[in-house]
């Protein structure tokens, strides 16, 4: 089942989502403010996991690479409130503010656990989603500045990555796909954040790893699962997904052509 949104603009969203897990491997154009009602999600970076609960909110900024997994949690399903914090939005927000050029944008997950000034905004929200007809967007638009305030109230180092409007530039091909194998993700918005067109990207890769960028994937995710499954002890179920496979089948299918055995049998094989 996917999950069922509920659009109040295209910007503000209530996202409900009831079955055992839905997980994504993403890369956003907006900034994303997300309000925890009920359920859970872990939040797979190339350096650093995160878990988020009911209550939590938090900022995923754009061009960030992820790999999120939502869960129902005691009995309530997923649910939360979104806000797209738009470049266009953003603009127009920071035209006549002054920003501290000197700070370096991060591409950081920050969090504000129960922060009631956010919490109070985002909660605001919500009665909305129950009214009939179009919700007006000058209040909207009101909601979302206030939000961004504020973000900004809380965190001043936050405007080095809302008010950040460049594209991503070209960048070490071979150091970006060793820290992101895991995600999956079409060749294009692999070559588009490492600063290259897809023809120029598979170009490169190709002279990098002599091999296909699907090849390399498949072997780098088989090595990973391989290294949670003996090491860490892990399970193929908690493996699979966060290793960058979508289907448990194809999983094991793979690792046991590359290793000649299963993956469920992997700790009695190799102990």
């Amino acid at each position: 089942m996917d999950p069922i949104s509920k659009y109040l603009t295209r910007d503000i969203k209530l996202s409900c989502y009831e079955d055992k897990l839905f997980k994504s491997d993403l890369i956003f154009e907006d900034h994303m403010l997300i309000w925890f009602i009920s359920g859970e999600t872990k939040i797979i970076q190339a350096d650093a996991v995160f878990h988020f609960k009911e209550g939590d909110i938090f900022l995923i900024p754009r061009n960030v690479l992820a790999t999120v997994i939502n869960y129902p949690k005691n009995g309530q399903p997923h649910k939360t409130v979104v806000m797209h914090l738009s470049t266009e939005r953003l603009k127009k927000f920071y035209e006549k503010i002054e920003i501290d050029s000197r700070i370096k944008p991060s591409q950081k997950i920050y969090s504000f656990k129960n922060h009631p000034l956010l919490e109070s905004c985002l909660a605001s929200v919500i009665p909305y989603f129950d009214m009939e007809g179009t919700f007006p967007e000058n209040i909207a638009s009101l909601k979302i500045t206030e939000a961004i305030s504020i973000l900004r109230a809380i965190d001043s180092d936050v405007d080095s990555v809302l008010a950040n409007f460049d594209e991503p530039g070209k960048i070490d091909l071979v150091d970006f796909m060793q820290r992101h194998f895991m995600f999956n993700m079409p060749m294009e918005k692999l070559g588009y954040l490492t600063g290259r067109s897809l023809s120029t990207f598979n170009r490169d890769f190709k002279k990098h790893f002599k091999a296909t960028p699907q090849k390399w994937l498949t072997e780098k995710r088989l090595e990973l699962a391989y290294y949670q499954l003996v090491e860490k002890k892990k399970k193929p179920t908690e493996v699979y997904l966060e290793v960058g496979f979508e289907d448990l089948s194809h999983f094991s299918f793979a690792f046991k052509k590359k290793y000649g055995v299963s993956p469920a049998r992997v700790p009695a094989h190799f102990s």
